[in-house]
């Protein structure tokens, strides 16, 4: 199934910020009714949704859990929130007015980490912040403030990394696939790159955790998922009878290469990996068993003595 990201999807991933600073606000209404559990359909905006109907009802949340995983209560059941990309867009621009755009940047950041709790700290953040009336990204004091910053790092570095070590395969059809397995569920962050590095090509980006990719036809990138519910080996690639007759042959030229540039006088592994995880060597061609044995290059001219 294909779908398209949506407007707030779009904003987002593209990053798209306003300049101008956010000003202080009245302060959000009192939750004066006794709180309720809270269930939504898994996605971000809906959760937007949650928030505002927080407000709406002035109950404060005991949880906020997707559907998929309710828990019901011994005397309650969990009010189901509908998710209305019209009020999560409003609830979206309007958390701008007590924090700056890279604060609520982070915010989606921390939904996307798929933390336990990330739910209620994106309530927790926005209701400190429209209660202060400004915004509090500087309060490294406060747990929640200090939980979000490190959930944002530790998106940023799998961004990063996922961009960095992202190896496509060419299929009979001249489509470029990549199978990844991240941490955290990083393709709304690394599709705006994706998208403008390799603007040239039909490519699919397959997230195989969470059984959904990105596709770039050519024109626009969307989120396409797969209905399948049949376990994925470690080492999810394409098979080998689709891919491109002369893959075989580009792999091997870049494990050649590498050797070649390789230096053993200076290795330094320990290095080496905390540049390079091991988790993410099954992506990097150069990290696979090799095809052929390594022969050094033979028209080196070695060095003369001094005289």
């Amino acid at each position: 199934m294909r779908r398209s990201l949506t407007p707030i999807g779009r904003q987002r991933a593209a990053a798209a910020v306003r300049p101008a600073a956010p000003v202080a606000r009245s302060q959000a209404p009192q939750l004066t009714n006794p709180p309720l559990d809270y269930a939504y359909d898994g996605s971000f905006e809906g959760l937007l949704s949650v928030l505002f109907a927080v407000y709406d009802r002035k109950a404060a949340p005991n949880s906020i859990q997707p559907l998929g995983a309710v828990q019901a209560g011994l005397f309650a059941q969990p009010v189901q929130i509908d998710t209305d990309e019209a009020t999560a867009a409003r609830v979206w621009e309007g958390l701008l007015r007590y924090m700056d755009p890279e604060a609520r940047t982070r915010l989606f950041h921390t939904f996307l980490s798929e933390a336990p709790d990330r739910e209620l700290l994106v309530f927790r953040y926005a209701d400190q912040a429209m209660r202060a009336g400004r915004d509090i990204s500087d309060n490294y004091a406060d747990d929640t403030v200090r939980r979000i910053a490190h959930l944002a790092q530790q998106m940023y570095r799998e961004k990063h990394r996922m961009e960095a070590f992202v190896r496509f395969e060419k299929t009979t059809d001249g489509l470029y696939h990549a199978t990844i397995d991240p941490d955290f569920d990083v393709l709304p962050l690394i599709a705006p790159h994706f998208t403008k590095r390799y603007a040239d090509q039909r490519w699919l980006i397959f997230d195989r955790r969470r059984r959904y990719g990105l596709y770039y036809d050519l024109h626009r990138t969307d989120v396409v998922q797969f209905d399948t519910e049949t376990p994925q080996p470690r080492r999810a690639g394409v098979s080998a009878t689709v891919l491109d007759e002369r893959e075989p042959l580009y792999k091997v030229l870049w494990q050649s290469y590498f050797d070649h540039v390789n230096i053993p006088e200076r290795k330094n592994l320990k290095l080496h990996r905390r540049h390079i995880p091991l988790r993410y060597w099954r992506y990097l061609s150069e990290k696979q068993p090799r095809e052929q044995r390594f022969e050094p290059i033979k028209n080196k001219r070695p060095v003369s003595g001094k005289s």
